[in-house]
């Protein structure tokens, strides 16, 4: 199967997980938008709490009823893709821009399933550049900060703006996004814990302790991964 396949059968695999009358957080994406459609086609009975305007934009036109997350509260189970999924179910995500939402969606959930094509599988996080979201006030500011803790550890890397036709790309929460290119990063915990703490750092986009399990598609099918 080509990676398109593979999203797909990872997306129509999250769906048996799902059951009806629950609350179900519905993440941004390629992978996530498959089992959306998925979730649409098998008509389980949900409410949704999506990860960014897209994605309940999709909801909406897919006739999924939809609540916002202060009136969710709890969220049964949330289902997410990742542009890479590490040792432990460790991730990178954000690839898409929705890190912040994302991750607000997925700490109110009881359980978090990754879904993603076999590509995604890595031995180390940091391939895919990390997505570091901040406050547009002072962000050139805001990027010497970061650039020092990455520097602290061991990652000499400049990250560079996200642009979109060629302006800034802004968040859904009108921030701005900075793309680090770290090639390894040894130390996933530390380094974001040590964003975080970075004055004008919204969020980061590594999700760490939050996934339970990981559906991915393969040539020989979908693969169930825990932590």
């Amino acid at each position: 199967m080509g990676a398109d396949e593979q999203k797909r059968a990872a997306g129509e695999a999250a769906v048996d997980l799902i059951e009806p009358g629950m609350i179900v957080g519905l993440g941004t994406g390629s992978t996530a938008a498959a089992f959306v459609r998925a979730l649409a086609i098998r008509r389980v009975d949900i409410r949704g709490v999506a990860t960014s305007e897209a994605t309940a934009d999709l909801a909406r036109l897919l006739k999924i009823p939809l609540l916002e997350l202060n009136e969710a509260k709890d969220i049964d189970v949330t289902v997410d893709g990742a542009d890479e999924i590490g040792p432990g179910l460790s991730l990178i995500k954000g690839g898409g821009g929705a890190l912040l939402r994302e991750k607000l969606v997925w700490e109110a959930s009881r359980r978090c399933v990754v879904i993603a094509d076999a590509a995604k599988r890595v031995p180390t996080l940091g391939a895919f550049p990390l997505p570091i979201e901040v406050v547009a006030f002072g962000h050139a500011t805001t990027l010497a900060r970061i650039e020092a803790v990455l520097q602290a550890f061991g990652l000499p890397v400049f990250p560079h703006l996200r642009l979109r036709d060629g302006a800034p790309m802004r968040t859904d929460n009108g921030n701005l996004i900075y793309d680090a290119a770290c090639g390894a990063i040894d130390d996933p915990a530390g380094l974001a814990a040590a964003l975080k703490a970075v004055t004008g750092v919204v969020e980061h986009g590594l999700f760490l302790n939050l996934a339970d399990t990981a559906l991915v598609g393969t040539d020989q099918g979908v693969v169930t991964l825990g932590v």
